[in-house]
């Protein structure tokens, strides 16, 4: 096990490293692909690389392929470039960045929509009770007046 600083600085490594790397892939199915973050074991054997692909469901699937063919490479010069004793193996995973903006954006709208609706119902009422419920100094010295009053009447 290295201690978790090392892994951290490995991990950004990787990120760095495949991000650089992927530019120099000259497979045709490869689309805009954007390397958003990777994340490596304890013991530095395993890396998991997130990416998110620009483009439709066919993009991101043959983008996924060009990156399974090509992960041969890609681990050989990442293990080269971080100098360990093992290369990590590397897994490729979709980070559906947009689909979480949207899901993000829709629950948003959702809150906006009911916070207007409470203002709506809210408008032109008035609370139950007293402005201020909470006693006051002021409230205590009226109560001690009001009763010697009725102590003398």
């Amino acid at each position: 096990m290295s201690d978790p600083a090392k892994t951290r600085r490995h991990a950004e490594r990787i990120r760095e490293l495949v991000a650089s790397l992927v530019r120099e892939i000259k497979d045709p199915r490869l689309g805009m692909v954007t390397i958003t973050d990777a994340r490596i074991t304890g013991d530095l054997r395993e890396a998991t690389v997130f990416y998110t692909v620009l483009g439709d469901v066919t993009e991101q699937s043959s983008t996924a392929a060009a990156l399974e063919s090509a992960k041969g490479m890609l681990r050989s010069r990442v293990g080269h470039a971080l100098g360990l004793r093992h290369s990590p193996s590397l897994a490729f995973v979709l980070d559906n960045v947009l689909d979480n903006v949207k899901e993000i954006d829709d629950l948003l709208a959702q809150a906006r929509h009911r916070d207007q609706e409470v203002q709506r119902l809210a408008a032109g009422k008035k609370y139950a009770g007293d402005p201020d419920p909470y006693k006051s100094d002021e409230d205590e010295d009226e109560d001690e007046r009001v009763g010697a009053r009725e102590d003398q009447g």
